[in-house]
């Protein structure tokens, strides 16, 4: 049987994707009931970090112990990879001694040569193009509140960023209709928008975006590797906060979401997080449960 890897939403069918998150849901159940789970006794799951993290390292490492489990956190300074060792060699070296390799990396090509040769599945934790693991809590959680996303409108506001191409993968996946506010010059890639035409839509308006909308989404206008630009963004991305007068031009339940780290005062307003509509502590918490999910199917084909 191949190998699968899961490095954009794509790599799942629609149906796997539903069965994942139905997994997500029982064993967030299941661990908060107390239940013990060694699912993945004796398995190892190999962590390379190029970039920061606390919710990725913290979520993939306890929902490695959690399931009996155990996971190794590499830096490349720690490993040949800082020292030049081609990522092909590195993949074939870690894949035979680790069950899974979970990457956090700048350059999506880094995951995908990692994944070409490896001989167990490799999971892609963020690249500069796509954040596939936050979509799968961003979709649990809506699942938990509201049920089913399906023919939902949900609207990203802010910047065209990784997260923004894993709304659009969402939108297909998932079978939901997405909005995109953005200035002008920080659309998601031309390719991206044209395959997925059908659902969804650039608005330069947020207010317009945001009318009637299901849920608002949105993430920090500059990420990782873009401080130097943080200023002139500040500047283009200042109509596009999401605030609670953005919000009640959504529907009257909407949910609100942000992955985190969020600039209150930029992207939201100062108390956004703890508006009624707010569900950003709940989608951070689901980065455990979904990845918990998402490692029985790559490794046991839970």
């Amino acid at each position: 049987m191949p190998v699968r890897h899961f490095l954009t939403l794509t790599d799942l069918s629609p149906e796997e994707l539903d069965q994942l998150i139905d997994n997500a849901i029982a064993l967030k159940k299941g661990w908060r009931a107390g239940e013990v789970r060694d699912s993945l006794k004796n398995r190892v799951l190999a962590m390379i970090f190029e970039k920061s993290s606390t919710r990725t390292r913290v979520s993939f490492e306890a929902g490695m112990a959690q399931l009996g489990g155990a996971a190794l956190f590499l830096s490349p300074k720690d490993t040949q990879l800082g020292r030049g060792e081609p990522i092909e060699d590195t993949s074939r070296v870690i894949s035979r001694m680790a069950d899974a390799v979970m990457i956090r990396t700048f350059d999506h090509e880094t995951v995908e040569r990692f994944a070409s040769v490896a001989a167990t599945p490799v999971i892609n934790a963020l690249t500069d193009d796509y954040h596939p693991c936050q979509l799968l809590a961003d979709m649990q959680t809506f699942r938990e509140h509201r049920g089913s996303i399906r023919g939902a409108t949900v609207t990203w506001v802010g910047d065209g960023n990784n997260m923004c191409a894993s709304y659009i993968n969402a939108a297909q996946q998932f079978d939901f209709n997405l909005r995109i506010a953005c200035p002008e010059g920080y659309e998601p890639a031309k390719a991206l928008l044209d395959d997925n035409s059908e659902r969804v839509t650039v608005i330069r308006s947020p207010e317009e975006a945001a009318r009637g909308a299901d849920m608002l989404v949105t993430d920090v206008w500059a990420s990782m590797g873009q401080e130097d630009e943080q200023k002139a963004r500040a500047k283009d991305f200042a109509p596009y906060q999401i605030n609670p007068e953005l919000m009640s031009l959504a529907h009257a339940d909407a949910l609100f979401m942000h992955c985190l780290p969020a600039h209150r005062g930029e992207e939201i307003s100062q108390h956004m997080l703890e508006h009624s509509s707010s569900v950003v502590w709940d989608e951070a918490e689901n980065r455990l449960h979904a990845q918990k999910a998402l490692l029985e199917f790559l490794i046991i084909g839970a």
